[in-house]
């Protein structure tokens, strides 16, 4: 990464321009022409530094619900078992955790606590996999996290 990465990358964290041409007016900002940006930008996506570009909502107040996951995975099967919970766009993410039966835990937004039952169903009847906690959110804690470069 180079140093307009390092910045590009730190402005993004900000948010993006609620205007027509979001990523011109970070451009303008930032001293560089908007194709320069949205090249930086791609390149940074292509190499998996970004994941995602995308609002963040209040789910609660839009109504739906929201659960914590811990799934019991053979550690040898997570990258398969991963790979059918990344499948539901309700998954937020999902991170593989060092604990001695729960290792593959998941954040699952969805309209109701009938679709996350759902969903927790069809994954362990695609995975087998039977053992898993569902910790839902009782109390919602967001707080702003930047990782400066």
């Amino acid at each position: 990464m180079n140093l307009l990465d390092k910045q590009i990358l730190n402005r993004l964290q900000k948010g993006l321009p609620l205007v027509a041409r979001p990523f011109q007016a970070l451009a303008d900002e930032m001293g560089i022409e908007e194709e320069r940006m949205l090249e930086r930008i791609r390149h940074l996506m292509s190499e998996g530094v970004i994941r995602r570009l995308g609002g963040v909502f209040n789910s609660q107040r839009l109504g739906f619900q929201s659960t914590l996951v811990a799934l019991k995975a053979p550690l040898e099967r997570v990258e398969e078992v991963a790979g059918v919970i990344n499948a539901y766009p309700e998954v937020t993410h999902h991170y593989l955790r060092d604990h001695e039966e729960y290792t593959l835990w998941f954040t699952l937004i969805a309209p109701s606590k009938e679709r996350i039952q759902e969903i927790l169903d069809e994954i362990s009847s695609k995975t087998g996999l039977r053992e898993m906690r569902n910790l839902p959110a009782r109390r919602l804690f967001k707080i702003q996290v930047d990782f400066p470069l």
